[in-house]
C-alpha cells in the first residue's frame, strides 16, 4: 500500500482541498480503497477462475506492474508519480484509492494469498486491515508527518519505499517463472 511514498502524490492532489475537508476525502478514498481490496481478497480466486487465469501469471504480471510503480517512485520528478492527476477536480476514487492504495500490486497480492493458502483467510483478513489501519493512520498525518520530514525527506522516504519494492517486484516475478516451471 506504501503509505509513506503516497504521501507526497496524496499532498500534491489534495494541495487545493480545504483542510477540513481533505481528512473527509483521504477517509473516503481509504474506505474505497479497503472495499476493493476485501473483494480481491475474498472474490479473488472465483475471478481467476472465470478469466481462466493461473497463479504463476497472476504473480508474474503483479510483479511487472510492482516493479513498474517502484521505478516510477524511485525516478519520479518533484511532481510526483504521474498517475494522472487532475488539479482542477476533487479526486474521487482514482488517483488515491485505486492505484495508489489498493494498486495493482496490492490487488495482486491479496489475491495470490487468498488463493494460494485458502484455509488462513481469517489471517489474510486480519493482516489486510492491519496494514489498511497502519496506512489510514499515516495518510491522515500527512500533513503532520510532511511537516516533520520535510520536502526532501518526503522524497527520500520515497525513494527508499520503491528500492523495497523494486526488491519485492522482482521477487513476486521469480516466484512467478519458477511455479510455472515447477508445474
Amino acid at each position: 500500500m506504501d503509505p509513506l511514498g503516497n504521501i507526497p502524490v496524496f499532498l500534491a492532489v489534495l494541495k487545493d482541498v480545504p483542510a477540513n475537508k481533505r481528512k473527509k476525502i483521504i477517509f473516503r478514498e481509504l474506505v474505497i480503497s479497503l472495499a476493493v481490496l476485501l473483494v480481491f481478497l475474498f472474490l479473488g480466486r472465483y475471478i481467476l477462475e472465470i478469466l481462466d487465469l493461473s497463479e504463476p501469471s497472476l504473480s508474474i504480471a503483479g510483479g511487472i506492474i510492482l516493479f513498474i510503480i517502484a521505478l516510477k517512485m524511485i525516478f519520479s520528478g518533484p511532481e510526483g508519480g504521474g498517475f494522472g492527476i487532475n488539479p482542477d477536480r476533487e479526486p474521487f476514487i482514482v488517483p488515491l484509492a485505486i492505484p495508489l492504495i489498493a494498486g495493482p500490486s496490492a490487488m495482486a497480492s491479496v489475491l495470490l494469498l487468498a488463493t494460494r493458502e485458502p484455509s488462513r483467510m481469517l489471517d489474510w483478513l486480519i493482516a489486510l486491515v492491519g496494514a489498511w489501519v497502519f496506512t489510514a493512520i499515516i495518510l491522515i498525518l500527512s500533513t503532520v508527518l510532511s511537516r516533520a520530514l520535510g520536502h526532501r525527506g518526503l522524497i527520500a522516504m520515497e525513494r527508499l519505499m520503491g528500492m523495497i519494492l523494486t526488491t519485492i517486484a522482482v521477487q513476486m516475478f521469480l516466484n512467478g517463472i519458477k511455479q510455472f516451471v515447477l508445474k
